[in-house]
C-alpha cells in the first residue's frame, strides 16, 4: 500500500503523482470520488495527473486519449493500450493505494525501476 496524502490535503478536482515505480496518478472528482491509474500515458510519456479530468476520464495532455478512471480502459488512439487502475482507499483520514499486480503498459522507451 502507498501512503498518497491527508485526503484533506487533495481537494475536489484535484490530482497528484505518487513517486512510485512506474508512478501512480491519483484523482479526487469534482464529485469527491478517489480513483489511481498508472500515471504514465500508455502512447508517450507524458503524465495523466497533469490532464484534464471530465466525468470519470482523464485527457492525456498530449494526444487526447481519454482514460477511465475506474478501469484504465483507453477511449481512442494514438493510445491503444489501458493503463492499470489500483484500489483506492481512506483509512484513518488518509488515502491509500494498493497498488494492482498486473504488468504495466508503458510507452516505448519507458521502463519502470524494478522494486525487488
Amino acid at each position: 500500500m502507498h501512503k498518497a496524502c491527508p485526503l484533506s490535503e487533495l481537494a475536489p478536482g484535484d490530482s497528484l503523482r505518487l513517486d512510485t515505480s512506474p508512478p501512480i496518478a491519483v484523482f479526487h472528482t469534482e464529485d469527491g470520488e478517489l480513483f489511481a491509474l498508472d500515471d504514465t500515458c500508455t502512447h508517450q510519456d507524458a503524465s495523466l495527473a497533469d490532464g484534464w479530468v471530465e466525468d470519470c476520464w482523464v485527457e492525456c495532455p498530449l494526444h487526447a486519449s481519454k482514460f477511465d478512471l475506474r478501469t484504465g480502459g483507453v477511449d481512442a488512439p494514438p493510445a491503444k493500450l489501458p493503463v492499470r487502475a489500483h484500489r483506492v482507499t481512506v483509512v484513518d483520514g488518509d488515502i491509500m493505494v494498493e497498488e494492482s499486480t498486473a504488468e504495466p503498459n508503458l510507452p516505448p522507451g519507458v521502463r519502470a525501476e524494478s522494486t525487488t
